[in-house]
C-alpha cells in the first residue's frame, strides 16, 4: 500500500497544470476493510488513532487525560441528569470550546521541532492537502487548523444527525428521526451507553465524541460516503486500466462531466432530465470530442433514495445508447452541483488524466447557466469555502468548458455525506 494516507488527495500545491498526466495516490489505494467513513470526514483524527506511537504520547499526556475522564464523568452523569431531554444528551457528547481550545493549546506545545505531532504534520497531513497549503501555513497553524476542523465537523454532524440540526440541504439530508418523541431520547441515551462501551479501554481523548458522530451517521442510514469505494479497483477499474492506452493530444477535451438530475418520484431510478442529459453527452462523445464521460451524482432524490445517479446514468449509457463502459468514470457521492464539479476535479488528479486540458460540461440550460454564468462559484466560496474550477468559454447553450483546479482536494466538515 502506498504511503500516503487520505488518498484522493495530492502530493503538493502546485498549479493545476504540473498535474497533467500525473497519478496521485487516491482513496482506492486503501482497502475494503478501510473505515472510509471516518477516515473521508476527519482525516486528522484518523492519523492520530492509526500512529501507535503518537496515539501511545497522547493517551499519557497529563492534559489530554483529565480531558478523557472528564468526558467521561460527563456523559455518565449526563444519562442520571439529563431528565428525558434530548438536547441535554447531545451537548454533553459534542466538544465543548473549552474542549477545543485546551486541545488547541496542548497539540501546539507538543508540536515542537522533531517531535511526533511534526512528523506527522509534515509527511502525512501537509501531503494530503485536506486542511490547506503548507507553503501557506507553518506546521503549528496547519495542525491547529486540522483540529479545529475535524472537532466542528464531529459537532455538526452530532448536531445535524443527533440533535436535529438543520443541515444545508433539509429536503433530502435531515434527521430520520423525529427528536420530540419519548422513544428517541432512549435511543440516544441508548446511544451514549454504546458510546461509553465503545472507548472504555482507550484514553484518547477525542473518541467519544467521534464515536458519537460515526453513530450518528450510521442510525440514520447516512454512509453513502462509502458508496462503491475502493472506486479504483472496483466500479472505475475498467476506465482507470484504459486510461494508460489514451492518446490525449487527440481530443479538444479531456472528459465529459455530466451531473445528475435525481426524480421527485419515489422508487423511481432515473429522470427524464437525467436521459436527456446523457443522451447529448452520449453525441459529444461518440464526435470524438472527449475519451472520456464523468456520470456525477449519489443517492439524492428523493429522500432517501436507494438509486444512485452516477450508476442509473452509466448504465443507461452503456445499455441504451452504447456507449463503451471503460469510457465512462463513475463519481458516485455529489450531492449538490458544487460538489459534481468539485468530485470530478479530484477523480481528475486522483487518475492522473490532464488538468491542463479543458474539460466539458453537458447539461440542461438551466443549470449550464448556473455554473457559467450565473452564482455557483459564489455558492462553492459560502459552502467549500473555494472554487473547485475554473471557468472556460461557452460552447453551446448546454455546455461549457472548465479546468480543474487544486484547491478541489481540500475537505467540507460540513457535509459528512460528502466531505
Amino acid at each position: 500500500m502506498k504511503k500516503t494516507i487520505f488518498t484522493i488527495l495530492c502530493l503538493c500545491g502546485l498549479l493545476s497544470a504540473t498535474f497533467a498526466q500525473q497519478t496521485i495516490n487516491s482513496v482506492s489505494s486503501q482497502t475494503k476493510e478501510t473505515n472510509w467513513v471516518q477516515r473521508k470526514n476527519y482525516l486528522f483524527l484518523t492519523l492520530l488513532e492509526e500512529s501507535k506511537s503518537l496515539r501511545l504520547q497522547l493517551e499519557t499526556d497529563e492534559v489530554l487525560q483529565k480531558l478523557t475522564t472528564q468526558k467521561s464523568s460527563q456523559l455518565s452523569e449526563a444519562l442520571k441528569s439529563c431528565a428525558s431531554k434530548p438536547a441535554c444528551l447531545v451537548e454533553s457528547l459534542r466538544f465543548s470550546e473549552d474542549e477545543i481550545k485546551t486541545v488547541s493549546l496542548r497539540l501546539s506545545q507538543l508540536c515542537t521541532k522533531g517531535s511526533l505531532l511534526e512528523n506527522l504534520v509534515k509527511q502525512s497531513l501537509a501531503p494530503s492537502l485536506a486542511y490547506g497549503k503548507l507553503d501557506n501555513q507553518d506546521v503549528n497553524a496547519l495542525l491547529q487548523k486540522a483540529w479545529t476542523q475535524d472537532a466542528r465537523g464531529v459537532n455538526w454532524t452530532i448536531g445535524v444527525y443527533l440533535g436535529g440540526q438543520k443541515p444545508n440541504y433539509p429536503l433530502i439530508d435531515s434527521i430520520a428521526f423525529d427528536i420530540t418523541k419519548k422513544g428517541y431520547y432512549q435511543l440516544l441515551g441508548d446511544l451514549t451507553r454504546a458510546v461509553q462501551a465503545t472507548v472504555s479501554g482507550s484514553k484518547l481523548f477525542f473518541l467519544p465524541s467521534l464515536s458519537s458522530a460515526l453513530f450518528a451517521l450510521e442510525i440514520n442510514e447516512r454512509e453513502q460516503i462509502t458508496d462503491y469505494e475502493p472506486m479504483a479497483s472496483g466500479v472505475n477499474k475498467p476506465v482507470v486500466d484504459r486510461l494508460k492506452t489514451i492518446a490525449w493530444n487527440k481530443y479538444p477535451y479531456s472528459l465529459i462531466l455530466v451531473p445528475g438530475a435525481g426524480p421527485d418520484v419515489k422508487d423511481m431510478p432515473m429522470s427524464a432530465e437525467g436521459m436527456m442529459r446523457c443522451r447529448v453527452a452520449a453525441v459529444r462523445y461518440f464526435e470524438g470530442k472527449a475519451p472520456l464521460i464523468v456520470v456525477s451524482g449519489g443517492k439524492v432524490h428523493p429522500y432517501k433514495t436507494p438509486y444512485n445517479e452516477a450508476i442509473e446514468m452509466k448504465k443507461y449509457m452503456v445499455e441504451k445508447l452504447h456507449v463503451p463502459a471503460n469510457a465512462i468514470l463513475v463519481e458516485p457521492h455529489a450531492r449538490h452541483t458544487t460538489t459534481n464539479m468539485r468530485n470530478t476535479a479530484r477523480l481528475i488528479f486522483q487518475y492522473g488524466i490532464p488538468a491542463d486540458k479543458p474539460c466539458i460540461t453537458s447539461t440542461s440550460v438551466s443549470q449550464s447557466q448556473y455554473i457559467h454564468e450565473l452564482n455557483l462559484d459564489k455558492r462553492c466560496e459560502k459552502e467549500l469555502g473555494y472554487v473547485p474550477y475554473r471557468k472556460g468559454k461557452r460552447i453551446s447553450e448546454t455546455e461549457a468548458e472548465f479546468y480543474p483546479l487544486i484547491e478541489s482536494m481540500m475537505l467540507n466538515s460540513l457535509e459528512p455525506m460528502d466531505p
